[in-house]
């Protein structure tokens, strides 16, 4: 089986009423379950935003941490799942999944080789 992420995108600083996100995270944790039944859970885990990120280069013998993101967007990946699938079509079918429950744009990628 191949092994895809599939990054889910949501808008910096946007976040659904306290209500509106618990049914989202019940129906996320759903879709989980079965997932975790079909036996293609991996691992999956929301990030923070951005602004809590850092940014680590090299610079000749120098190792140079810069507090904030890669890249300024008005998007990010705000979490992350990744699954084993035996077709990509199945992938973005549970990917699907994911979108109508958040209402957000889910990129789908597949791993390189085995992992």
């Amino acid at each position: 089986m191949k092994r895809y992420v599939f990054n889910i995108i949501q808008p910096v600083g946007e976040k659904p009423p306290p209500e509106e996100l618990e049914k989202v995270m019940e129906q996320l944790a759903e879709i989980r379950r079965e997932l975790e039944l079909s036996e293609a859970w991996v691992f999956g885990c929301p990030l923070h935003e951005p602004g809590d990120s850092a940014v680590v280069r090299v610079e000749g013998d120098d190792v140079i941490a810069t507090d904030g993101p890669y890249t300024e967007s008005k998007e990010h990946v705000g979490g992350f799942t990744i699954v084993k699938m035996e077709t990509q079509d199945e992938a973005l079918w549970w990917a699907g999944r994911y979108s109508r429950v958040t209402g957000l744009p889910v990129e789908v990628r597949p791993f390189q080789g085995e992992c």
